[in-house]
């Protein structure tokens, strides 16, 4: 599937540092990561409905994360899907009266296009579920050789009784799992289940419903098995950092990383985890299912600065969950108009400290709030009129669009 196009990057003097961020599945800071190449995976888009900003907030968060990789000397490894079939998107299509797969074409589109808007570099592999059925099923044949598998009125059950490491990644107990996989799409009521938390690998074909024929019947695939399978053919086992929002924790890696493991008869599935905060709207997080969004979309369509825009996201630690106001993005407005007034100033201070405190501030836990500050303090200060280095503002306007992502 095609991704999008790419904003160029500026080469900078020296080079950055290494990244820790705080590993979800242990809570210790990860290591950084060894060798040449850093391998990424963050869950991508069911495209039934537009981009909102709690998911912009997730792509521009992990944007940061392939930057300063890229800066500290790594080649970047990057892979997102994109679930262009699912129960939400053929509810959608028929509720609609639209085919679902025009639907999920038209939103892939739109999210291509906000994706380019906010200067996200594209994945190197973006992968979409159909195209990966083949993938799918060869996955679930090997969790089905290994005896991790059941039957029930011809759907494909995981059974939690074959991983002994179920629950590592989250750190709940089986209470919490229970109660967050009655919310999050899983069947834990299900008569026949040998187990509540056992879930759905491969969805017998239901009428009206897409299928594909396979060894395992004709069905299409479930939930959380599509990462699984694409993540161990374009990754491999043991990549560096599985990304989403904090609400896939459970039970959407949790369960992803039990199967591959199980598939492969290797662990771990990735060696960290990074999972960005919700962002709410009207005292409620937002969400589809509740009604309470704003639309990337929206704002491209309004004529928006995104440049702003994503200042906006940026100024929010990556594990924080906040609120949107409008008041936020005025905010930003008005400090990209100081950054760009100052970057075209011909002689401001000198711009080798604030490169290196915004790779301290964003090696530091992706410490973005930090990284915008050291900017501000070099903007005020030129717009001051202190400084005569005339290469400063050039450097200035490269650090932020390369690191930040930010055009002045």
């Amino acid at each position: 599937m095609r991704s999008w196009s790419s904003p160029d990057l500026a080469a900078l003097p020296g080079s950055g540092r290494p990244l820790r961020l705080l590993d979800s599945a242990g809570g210790a800071p990860a290591d950084s990561p060894q060798g040449g190449t850093a391998r990424l995976y963050v869950c991508g888009i069911t495209p039934y409905d537009a981009t909102h900003l709690g998911h912009a907030f997730t792509y521009v968060v992990f944007d940061l994360v392939n930057r300063v990789w890229r800066d500290a000397g790594h080649e970047v490894r990057y892979v997102q899907n994109v679930t262009d079939v699912d129960d939400p998107l053929l509810e959608r299509a028929e509720q609609t009266g639209v085919d679902w797969r025009g639907l999920a074409d038209a939103e892939i589109e739109r999210f291509r296009a906000d994706m380019a808007a906010l200067s996200v570099l594209p994945p190197a592999e973006y992968v979409g579920v159909v195209e990966s059925v083949p993938l799918i099923v060869e996955l679930i044949e090997r969790l089905r050789a290994r005896g991790a598998t059941y039957e029930l009125d011809g759907d494909v059950y995981l059974s939690v009784q074959a991983a002994p490491r179920f629950g590592r990644v989250s750190g709940l107990d089986r209470t919490a799992m229970l109660e967050l996989f009655a919310e999050r799409g899983g069947d834990p009521g299900r008569a026949g289940k040998k187990d509540p938390l056992d879930w759905l690998l491969w969805r017998a074909e239901r009428p009206g419903e897409p299928a594909w024929d396979s060894p395992l019947g004709r069905g299409r695939p479930g939930w959380h098995v599509e990462c699984s399978a694409i993540s161990t053919r374009y990754l491999g086992m043991g990549f560096d950092l599985n990304g989403g929002g904090s609400d896939l924790v459970f039970p959407h890696h949790e369960m992803g990383a039990v199967e591959a493991e199980l598939a492969t008869g290797e662990a771990p599935q990735a060696l960290a985890y990074a999972h960005t905060g919700m962002v709410g709207l009207d005292g409620h997080k937002m969400s589809k299912s509740r009604g309470n969004l704003e639309f990337v979309s929206r704002f491209r369509e309004s004529g928006a600065d995104m440049a702003a825009l994503r200042l906006a996201l940026l100024d929010h630690h990556y594990r924080s969950d906040w609120e949107w106001t409008p008041e936020l993005l005025r905010a930003a407005e008005s400090r990209l108009g100081r950054w760009r007034a100052a970057a075209v100033l011909p002689a401001a201070p000198a711009a080798g400290r604030v490169l290196e405190r915004v790779r301290e501030r964003l090696a530091d836990d992706l410490d973005a709030p930090g990284a915008l500050a050291a900017v501000d303090g070099w903007a005020a200060a030129a717009l001051a009129g202190a400084g005569d280095d005339p290469a400063a503002p050039a450097l200035v306007r490269d650090l932020v669009g390369t690191l930040l992502g930010v055009r002045l």
